[in-house]
């Protein structure tokens, strides 16, 4: 199998526990974009058994929650597409007004140039952010 979310070679980890990672996608337009990704591969939210799927949303919310605690945006995006990747991930989003596509979703047309944001020690801060 060929999967790319199989392999975590090169990642930004920010968490990893013996079903899950989180992970800091490297994104210049959308710093704070993180990925919660399940070890297994499976494609389906519904392949999953209830403790597994609360497992995993119980990180998204973490993972959403430390995004707004450290870059305070103007809206928090949740994604679960695995249409290129059939690999059950979920995109974490930070959306700010002036990012290249807002109000849209970040796939979409661009509408204009976004307004770069740094932050130094970003993946320290989100891992801090984060339970332990």
């Amino acid at each position: 199998m060929n999967c790319e979310l199989c392999l975590s070679s090169g990642e930004t980890l920010l968490f990893r526990d013996e079903k899950l990672r989180v992970i800091l996608v490297d994104d210049a337009d959308y710093p704070g974009f993180c990925r919660v990704i399940w070890h297994d591969h499976v494609k389906e939210m519904s392949d999953l058994n209830e403790a597994d799927r609360r497992h995993l949303f119980d990180w998204i919310m973490h993972t959403e929650r430390a995004v707004r605690a450290v870059l305070n945006p103007d809206k928090i995006n949740l994604a679960s597409l695995g249409n290129m990747v059939p690999h059950l991930h979920w995109h974490v989003i930070p959306r700010f007004s002036d990012d290249p596509h807002f109000p849209a979703p970040i796939w979409a047309q661009a509408r204009r140039e976004g307004r770069r944001r740094t932050h130094s020690a970003l993946a320290e801060k989100l891992k801090a952010a984060l339970p332990a």
